[in-house]
């Protein structure tokens, strides 16, 4: 698949989130956008086009009539954004992030991450905005309004300021750990691993010592985790795997496989928890909603 550099009037709403009907009484009414159109008269924008889309949107969105940004000079737009990207930092941050992410440019998301440091945690940082924002380019490529170029460049930057932040930890003063171990590791055939990660960060930071197993891990593997002297406790993440018709007996091979002399904790989270709360009846297993309810039950840990 090609990286995408031209985009339908859909591919604009679901990048954007205005819909399609509104951009074009803004093209026809106020000249804001001038498309190219194929053979078959389909409108396609190109990608300054998209990105001055993203920009009127976000005064738009802040309360300037769309009749007033018409008459802007480009310039005159850039200043109201930085007006406001103080009072709306995560819609602004996001919508920069956007910017890189078509771009590839690793300079630019960089730029946003040390902005966004000045005032915010990089727990705030990763849950209010990087998450959100994973979450959209995420229905963006299911849509095919982004190449998976895309959203594999974004994801690595991610990643790779997750893992400084451990690196960081490691280099604090040495500390007693808790008693427990907690082991991550992801379902075989499951690879998305940036919440893996970030929950590993969690536990880190919380002072409890971690394995990190990472993805595509089959059950029985886990197996070789045991130790008599520490209490073992499992995390993942379901995203893509188990399918949904599957979740039941993945639930009960771990129960076979893993816990066969001891019924090891599992905490799960991800986009199927719904589904997880369907088919689980056991006590070890344990499901959450959101980052923010694991971090709390990671608290508990340390009690």
């Amino acid at each position: 698949m090609s990286v995408k550099t031209h985009f339908s009037i859909r591919d604009l709403e679901n990048l954007s989130g205005v819909k399609a009907h509104t951009i074009r009484v803004w093209e026809k009414r106020y000249r804001l956008f001038s498309p190219k159109r194929t053979d078959t008269n389909i409108r396609k924008y190109d990608l300054e086009s998209f990105k001055k889309l993203l920009d009127i949107t976000f005064i738009y969105n802040h309360g300037i009539k769309i009749s007033k940004i018409a008459a802007f000079s480009p310039q005159k737009i850039k200043d109201i954004i930085l007006e406001n990207a103080i009072l709306h930092k995560e819609h602004y941050a996001i919508n920069g992030l956007k910017n890189a992410m078509f771009d590839f440019d690793t300079d630019h998301f960089n730029k946003i991450f040390s902005q966004l440091l000045k005032t915010k945690t990089f727990d705030e940082i990763f849950e209010e905005i990087f998450m959100p924002f994973l979450k959209e380019i995420g229905m963006l490529w299911h849509l095919g309004s982004i190449d998976v170029s895309h959203e594999r460049f974004v994801s690595e930057l991610i990643k790779r300021k997750t893992i400084e932040r451990i690196n960081l930890l490691s280099s604090r003063p040495a500390k007693n750990y808790t008693k427990t171990r907690v082991c991550l590791f992801l379902p075989f055939d499951e690879i998305h691993d940036i919440g893996l990660i970030y929950a590993n960060y969690l536990l880190e930071k919380s002072g409890i010592k971690t394995t990190y197993l990472g993805p595509n891990i089959p059950l029985e593997s886990l197996t070789r985790q045991f130790c008599e002297n520490e209490t073992l406790l499992f995390v993942t993440f379901f995203t893509t795997k188990p399918d949904n018709s599957s979740i039941k007996s993945y639930l009960d091979c771990y129960q076979k496989i893993v816990c066969e002399n001891e019924k090891y904790p599992l905490w799960i989270l991800g986009q199927k928890h719904n589904e997880v709360q369907k088919q689980n009846t056991a006590s070890n297993i344990v499901c959450f909603d959101s980052i923010k309810s694991f971090a709390e039950k990671v608290k508990t840990l340390n009690d």
